[in-house]
């Protein structure tokens, strides 16, 4: 039996794809794939069908990462199929926690740097704005969060 998890952000080209795969090779790096299955997920379906932002594609691919992903938006039926909904930030959240009113269901939803010990924002920042140092930035904050989320799932 597979833990499943799913990453969210608000298009699905930038932080939740990359947090995806950087939980993926952290999995990879500790032998545990077959234990998890993993997927992202935007709250909006503006880009759906999209691949990564090229900037995120950068900022991985300079930090030794190569990965696609195809942006899909995040429905009811992910509450159902997935363990565990990470978010990027409280928007995310209330976006994900407005699909249903059951409390049961929102006990999935948390915020990915709730496992940043670095941190001092609770947001993940959305770099679409910004220039690439805001996707350096965000690359860095999840490389920490993944790493500590799968620590925590599996020593927890």
């Amino acid at each position: 039996m597979q833990f499943k998890v799913v990453f969210v952000c608000l298009g699905n080209i930038c932080r939740s794809p990359l947090a995806k795969a950087l939980f993926e090779k952290h999995v990879h790096e500790n032998g545990l794939q077959n234990r998890f299955f993993i997927d992202s997920a935007g709250t909006s379906s503006n880009h759906a069908g999209e691949g990564a932002d090229r900037r995120t594609l950068l900022s991985a691919k300079n930090n030794g990462l190569v990965f696609t992903n195809i942006a899909k938006q995040f429905t009811l039926g992910h509450f159902e199929e997935f363990d565990m909904i990470v978010v990027m930030d409280r928007s995310n959240e209330k976006n994900v926690k407005s699909l249903s009113e059951d409390g049961e269901l929102h006990k999935k939803v948390h915020l990915m740097r709730k496992w940043d010990m670095h941190g001092t924002d609770e947001n993940v920042p959305d770099p679409w704005y910004g220039g690439q140092e805001g996707f350096e930035e965000v690359f860095q904050i999840l490389n920490r969060s993944t790493a500590a989320l799968l620590q925590d799932l599996t020593t927890g």
